[in-house]
């Protein structure tokens, strides 16, 4: 099965670091990629974006960029998606990327067979269809929205956030934004600045991380001493009640977790406007009547458009959910990404953790690369990677206990995950 390469479903961020560290490891591989170019959600143009025209990184460049391609210095600390976009295309152009892609390929099945996959895919309004020796599947994890359903019926506008573009769709209307997350407060602060009344309606707590702390980006800011994660915690909850204050004293929820056990929002103009009367916190919704929104509290008001800011879904429909050994919310995966009993199946992506950043996830790329080589070449430790992924393991949570959402499925505490990661990489050859 060597001869034949691996199927590569998809060319955003993970996609291209994917494909970086295949070429360089030797590995062939096909590409297919659903839109025109590279960049995943990152090219608001994008058949399966979920981009809106306000939105920034909420990690610095610094910290989020490949760490053998960093964004150039005229780059803004948080940069926009456009130029994120941009970013992704010098990338591939720089490491000569796209020559292994089909694009305007949509992957329709992938099943295995006695020796391989048969991989299907649509390209010009053709099925078309090819055997390969596995499957890397790196198609995002943030585009298939999590709608949820609402008690009564709502007479107005009700989207989802992934319908949301631009701000002249809420101009002029009383807008509601159910959820709690970093796009839900990205866009409420956009209904604060154009439509006629702005509301956010949360069913649960965050904890807020301001963009900037001592004039610097918040994530570039300490680190330099290890601390252990009670005290880590303990230390950035002081810091932030300086900068923040206290959210609860403007009507947002008090978090009902740790710090650091859910994804933060690093978001310091919700609270802005909110403090400035420009946003309405509002408690969860109870049902809707017509226009009318009635919440868990007994209040009510009207909305002539609701944003559903409720998340994503992992969604891989291309591939029978009983091959991924899906658990709950999302595949049960060594290092999240290693299949415990096939070496033809890999999902990539499929982590989170506060400040992991493409670096983290081109070393998980890399751990894929080298393990499938490793294996071809009969190396011990690919052999080592091999039994340990076989007896069963725990996502690395390291300490924390996170909160049972969805989202928080694939979560992992960084450092954890990448010095595991490394470590094998290394093992490994690297």
């Amino acid at each position: 099965m060597s001869e034949l390469p691996f199927a590569l479903i998809g060319a955003g961020p993970m996609g291209l670091a994917c494909a970086k560290v295949l070429a360089e490891q030797g590995i062939a591989f096909k590409g297919f990629e659903l839109h025109s170019d590279v960049g995943g959600l990152w090219d608001i143009e994008g058949p399966r974006s979920t981009m809106y025209q306000s939105a920034h990184l909420i990690s610095s460049k610094t910290k989020t960029a490949f760490a053998d391609f960093p964004m150039a210095e005229d780059v803004a600390d948080y940069p926009s998606h456009r130029v994120l976009r941009d970013y992704f295309r010098a990338f591939a152009d720089h490491f000569d990327l796209r020559r292994h892609y089909r694009f305007g390929a949509e992957v329709l099945r992938c099943e295995p067979m006695d020796a391989g996959w048969r991989v299907v895919w649509r390209m010009d309004g053709v099925e078309r269809e090819g055997r390969f020796a596995g499957v890397i599947i790196a198609n995002g994890t943030l585009s298939e929205p999590n709608m949820p359903t609402f008690p009564g019926d709502f007479t107005g506008e009700l989207i989802h956030s992934a319908q949301y573009r631009h701000p002249d769709q809420m101009r002029g209307k009383r807008v509601l934004v159910i959820g709690g997350g970093n796009s839900a407060c990205d866009i409420v602060v956009d209904a604060a600045h154009h439509a006629e009344h702005a509301d956010l309606s949360m069913r649960r707590g965050y904890h807020f991380v301001p963009k900037y702390v001592f004039g610097k980006p918040a994530d570039t800011v300490g680190g330099a001493i290890k601390l252990p994660m009670w005290l880590k915690r303990w230390v950035d909850a002081k810091i932030l009640r300086w900068f923040v204050g206290d959210p609860q004293r403007l009507g947002f929820p008090e978090p009902d977790h740790k710090l650091y056990e859910s994804h933060p929002v690093v978001n310091s103009m919700a609270i802005f406007h909110a403090g400035h009367g420009d946003i309405r916190v509002r408690p969860d919704i109870d049902r809707f009547e017509g226009k009318t929104a009635h919440f868990k509290d007994g209040t009510q008001a009207e909305y002539d458009l609701v944003i559903a800011a409720t998340g994503y879904l992992l969604h891989y429909p291309f591939v029978d959910r009983a091959l991924l050994n899906w658990q709950g919310s999302a595949p049960h995966l060594f290092l999240n990404c290693l299949h415990p009993e096939r070496d033809d199946l890999f999902v990539m992506g499929m982590v989170e953790a506060t400040g992991l950043g493409w670096q983290g996830r081109h070393e998980q790329a890399e751990l894929v690369a080298r393990y499938i080589g490793g294996l071809r070449a009969a190396h011990p430790a690919a052999a080592a990677i091999k039994a340990e992924k076989a007896k069963g393991f725990e996502r690395i949570t390291g300490s924390m206990q996170y909160v049972d959402l969805p989202r928080m499925a694939y979560y992992v505490e960084r450092g954890a995950y990448r010095k595991a990661v490394t470590a094998r990489i290394k093992a490994l050859g690297g």
